[in-house]
């Protein structure tokens, strides 16, 4: 049996809510999620590294990422831009996911945009799904990506946190009286 692929893990506070951060020993992003959805997290690296594929040891800061998100918190949007991810998945999800990246800070894309994006027009119920499924949440800005309409739809942390970080890119989102909403 091969040698479980060792993680770290550290959290850092934002201003809406702590954030899980998981990197690989060369400061490779591998997941990013809230503490309050850790177990999700959890649950997708044992499907992407398989069960004992993988150990979380604790280390403050892990590639420097700790720091970064801070500083993306902080207003600093741009840090993010060229961080390096490594992620799992399928080829199609990949495909989803490297091309979120490519959808500039402070706008945003409708999921059938996204697949027109990827070369794949009808797959609008799949892009949607591996949209959802993306490990690294904010990096790989899945929360720039809502309904043909405009809406926010979906996000894996929650729509006020979809709303808080679109607003904290610059993007009009619409406003809301809950929790997290500037």
């Amino acid at each position: 049996m091969a040698e479980p692929l060792p993680l770290r893990i550290d959290r850092t506070e934002t201003p809406i809510g702590e954030l899980v951060i998981v990197a690989d020993r060369e400061g490779r992003l591998r997941a990013i999620d809230w503490t309050d959805y850790e177990a999700r997290m959890r649950q997708l690296l044992r499907l992407h590294y398989g069960e004992g594929g993988f150990e979380l040891v604790p280390e403050k800061n892990p590639g420097g990422l700790t720091h970064v998100m801070r500083r993306y918190f902080s207003g600093e949007l741009g840090v993010i831009e060229g961080l390096r991810v490594e992620t799992a998945g399928t080829p199609f999800q990949r495909s989803v996911w490297a091309a979120l990246r490519d959808i500039p800070c402070g706008t945003t894309i409708s999921y059938a945009e996204l697949a027109r994006r990827i070369g794949k027009p009808a797959a609008v119920r799949a892009v949607g799904l591996a949209n959802g499924s993306n490990p690294v949440g904010i990096v790989v800005p899945c929360h720039r990506v809502v309904g043909s309409n405009g809406s926010l739809t979906g996000y894996g942390g929650g729509i006020e946190r979809k709303r808080w970080l679109l607003t904290h890119e610059g993007h009009a989102a619409p406003q809301s009286r809950l929790p997290f909403a500037r």
